[in-house]
C-alpha cells in the first residue's frame, strides 16, 4: 500500500495537469460551431430588440454564427431552464432580465441568478407609460390620468408584462408610489404585448420599453406620457416629464444579462465576458441603446452577480408588498 500511494499520487497531478491543459485548448478552440442565444421573450419585445445587434456583434469578434432562439412564456422560465440544463460548453448561452431573480421568488423556478454562470450586463431599460388614443379616456398628460384615477379608483386599466416579470414590477412600483389602485392587466408576454393592447384601444395605459412603443407613439396610436425614473428619454422625447418632474419618487429598471450554464469553465466565460463587454462598449451599439431609451450599463461576471444581488433585495420588497412572495 505504501508503494502505491506515491503512484496514486503522481497519477492524480498526471490527470489535474491534462485536465487543465485540455481546459486551455478547449478555450483556444472555443467556438468551433454556432452559438445558440435564447432570448425568453417573444420577437420584437423590449428585451429582444436589444439582445439581437449585440449578439451580432459578438458573433463577428468570435468568428461563429449566434442564432437567436426566442423561447417566451411562463415568466421567461422556459427560456431559463433551457439556458440552465444545457452542457456548459459555451454554445448555450442566454438573455436574462429581472425575473432571473424574481421568479424564484414567486416559486415559479427553484433557481436564481446564482444557479447560473452569469457572463455580464450591458444595458439597462428605463421603463414609460403610454395612453392609447382610441380608448373612451384617452389621456393627453400624466397628470390627467393620475387625476381621473384618483377620482375613478381601479377605473384606468394598464397593460403590463406577466406577473412577477420586470414590467409588472414596475407597474406596482408606480401604482404604490401613486397611492392609487388601477385594473392592472398582465399579458402573457412583454413589451410587445402590452402595446398591442394600449394601441388597439383595449387597454387606457401600458408599461413598457421605448424600444417597443416607438413605432406606435411615431404612428399616433399611443402617447408617451411618462418616464421612471430620472432621466428624460432622448430626443425628440425629451419634452415627456419624468415621475421626478412630477414629484414622484418612482424607479425601476430593467437590466438585460448574458447567462450561460453553470459550472462553465472559466476561460470560456472570461472570453465570452471580453467578447460581450467590447460589443457593448462599441460607440455604434451604445448609441443604439440611447435610441431605445435604454443605457449602457456594462458590468461582467462577478461585479455582474453583485448587482443582481442588489436588484434581488428591491424586487424581493415589491413582491413581499403585493403578497405574491413564495420565498420564505
Amino acid at each position: 500500500m505504501k508503494r502505491l500511494f506515491p503512484v496514486m499520487i503522481t497519477l492524480f497531478l498526471v490527470l489535474a495537469v491534462v485536465r487543465f491543459e485540455g481546459g486551455i485548448q478547449a478555450a483556444e478552440q472555443y467556438p468551433a460551431k454556432p452559438i445558440n442565444f435564447v432570448v425568453p421573450l417573444e420577437a420584437g419585445s423590449d428585451g429582444d430588440i436589444l439582445a439581437r445587434p449585440i449578439a451580432q456583434r459578438v458573433s463577428a469578434m468570435l468568428g461563429q454564427p449566434i442564432m437567436i432562439v426566442n423561447k417566451p412564456g411562463a415568466g421567461s422560465s422556459i427560456g431559463y431552464r433551457e439556458v440552465h440544463d444545457a452542457k456548459p460548453d459555451g454554445y448555450t448561452l442566454g438573455l436574462a432580465l429581472a425575473t432571473i431573480v424574481t421568479n424564484k421568488l414567486q416559486g415559479i423556478m427553484p433557481y436564481d441568478h446564482r444557479d447560473f454562470t452569469i457572463i455580464g450586463t450591458y444595458a439597462t431599460y428605463i421603463p414609460i407609460v403610454v395612453g392609447a388614443t382610441k380608448t373612451k379616456r384617452p389621456f393627453k398628460t400624466m397628470t390627467e390620468a393620475l387625476s381621473f384615477a384618483k377620482a375613478n379608483p381601479e377605473e384606468v386599466s394598464i397593460a403590463t408584462s406577466g406577473v412577477g416579470q420586470s414590467w409588472w414590477i414596475a407597474t406596482m412600483a408606480f401604482q404604490g408610489g401613486t397611492g392609487l389602485k388601477f385594473n392592472i392587466i398582465p399579458q402573457p408576454g412583454a413589451g410587445a404585448f402590452s402595446i398591442t393592447q394600449v394601441s388597439g384601444g383595449h387597454s387606457d395605459l401600458a408599461i413598457l420599453a421605448l424600444g417597443a412603443a416607438k413605432p406606435q407613439i411615431e404612428a399616433g396610436n399611443v402617447r408617451f406620457l411618462a418616464v421612471f425614473g430620472s432621466k428624460r428619454a432622448s430626443p425628440p422625447f425629451d419634452k415627456v416629464p419624468t415621475f421626478k418632474d412630477l414629484g414622484y419618487n418612482i424607479f425601476w429598471e430593467s437590466t438585460q444579462a448574458v447567462i450561460a450554464p453553470p459550472k462553465m469553465p472559466k476561460e470560456i466565460a472570461d472570453k465570452l465576458a471580453k467578447a460581450f463587454e467590447r460589443a457593448a462598449n462599441e460607440p455604434d451599439y451604445k448609441k443604439f441603446v440611447a435610441e431605445t431609451n435604454a443605457f449602457s450599463f456594462v458590468t461582467t461576471l462577478g461585479k455582474s452577480v453583485d448587482f443582481l444581488d442588489d436588484q434581488r433585495k428591491v424586487a424581493r420588497s415589491i413582491m413581499e408588498k403585493a403578497g405574491i412572495l413564495k420565498e420564505k
